[in-house]
């Protein structure tokens, strides 16, 4: 006698079917990928906008140099990232690149809190000095956050609907 509460046979709950879980896996994708080419095309095109906005966190361990060149190649990253993601396309190390990244800005915004910085996070162009009333620290965090629970989920479960994955690859 089985001390399952599970039928043999019966259906897992709907909202554990695979086909409910690609869905959610699509919305993740989208979500992610449609941010992160939001926030790469903003600043493509204003490079010293850019490195300024990388260079404002005045992180001790990166020269302002490094930072430069961190503001000049990470729009090209994100609009990359976005791209793949859109397409499902190896969606797996695209979440996972994209949740790091995520992890590293919801880092990078809070050690510029908690150390009285007034600054715009520069995620969707801008970035600079800013008025103390003019920060937005917690949305910020809680926004990014967010993308990082996205890219989490697609790292941990990478098969969605209307994938090039699927289509190339089988899965």
């Amino acid at each position: 006698m089985s001390t399952s509460t599970r039928e043999v046979g019966t259906a897992p709950a709907w909202y554990r079917s695979d086909r409910v879980l690609d869905v959610v896996g699509l919305a993740a994708r989208l979500f992610l990928g449609i941010v992160l080419l939001w926030a790469g095309f903003a600043k493509v095109g204003r490079p010293l906008t850019s490195q300024r906005a990388v260079q404002a966190y005045d992180l001790p361990f990166l020269s302002l140099d490094v930072a430069g060149w961190i503001g000049l190649a990470l729009p090209f990253l994100e609009i990359v990232l976005g791209i793949l993601l859109v397409l499902g396309l190896f969606t797996r190390p695209a979440a996972v690149v994209g949740t790091v990244l995520m992890v590293v800005f919801v880092i990078g915004i809070s050690q510029a809190w908690a150390r009285g910085l007034t600054i715009d996070c520069g995620c969707f162009g801008g970035g600079g000095q800013v008025g103390a009333a003019d920060t937005k620290y917690p949305q910020e965090i809680a926004r990014d956050a967010s993308f990082a629970l996205a890219g989490a989920w697609l790292w941990w479960r990478p098969r969605t609907l209307a994938s090039l994955d699927r289509v190339l690859f089988g899965h």
